[in-house]
């Protein structure tokens, strides 16, 4: 394998855990009521932001994690409390009243000032873990292992590919806007409810897999990696 199968191999491997399309309807239910230029430059924060730490993890490895004494499973488990009450709040309707006067406050700022009100409420956990998890954190560092096999090269490739990853975040949110003209106010509401259920049960899934790897059968294999 050479350096460029490596990259394609990375790049395949980061999009399916990333997963940028996935992940557009929660974005443009965070952002619901933003304006076209604002979620643009929302989006190109959360990309410049995925660019930034899976670069970091990919050259040093889980070097921050390891600094503060964290294992992965840990890191799962705390992610997925985040997701839960992400979820909730989605659920209960709590995040449609904040987007709705989140939109009604826009007229008041400019929309640099508006993106990165709303990118400082959605570093985490929209951010962080739900596009940079465990999962992709762990692939970054293992596919940086495979890297030095090929040198300096390898090591270039890697980043070209958590490049267009963070390329196709940006490509992927930015065709936000068709959605929340579709579906409108009242469609936005009911997506958000249905997709903090689904939320919330990610959330569930984050915790049971970190209780799994970090006990001794306390949590069957089948439940926390399930359609295995």
């Amino acid at each position: 394998m050479n350096p460029a199968e490596f990259a394609v191999n990375f790049f395949v491997a980061l999009f399916a855990l990333i997963d940028p399309v996935g992940n557009v309807p929660l974005f443009a239910a965070a952002t619901h009521g933003a304006p076209p230029a604002g979620r643009r430059l929302t989006a190109a924060y959360i990309a410049l932001f995925a660019l930034v730490f899976m670069s970091f993890f990919y050259l040093t490895g889980l070097a921050l994690l390891q600094f503060f004494g964290i294992s992965l499973p840990a890191f799962r488990i705390a992610g997925g409390i985040l997701l839960l009450l992400m979820g909730l709040d989605m659920a209960r309707g709590d995040t449609a009243e904040t987007m709705t006067e989140a939109g009604d406050e826009v007229e008041q700022l400019s929309t640099r000032a508006y993106a990165r009100k709303r990118f400082e409420g959605m570093i985490v956990p929209f951010a962080m873990p739900l596009l940079i998890g465990p999962g992709a954190i762990s692939t970054a560092v293992i596919y940086a292992g495979e890297a030095k096999a090929y040198g300096w090269e390898g090591i270039a490739f890697g980043l070209v590919a958590i490049a267009a990853i963070a390329a196709s975040v940006l490509v992927a949110f930015w065709s936000t806007g068709w959605i929340t003209r579709v579906l409108g106010r009242i469609g936005m509401v009911i997506v958000i409810r249905v997709l903090g259920l689904i939320l919330c049960a990610m959330a569930v899934q984050f915790i049971l897999q970190g209780l799994a790897d970090s006990t001794f059968n306390l949590v069957r294999r089948g439940v926390a990696t399930p359609y295995q």
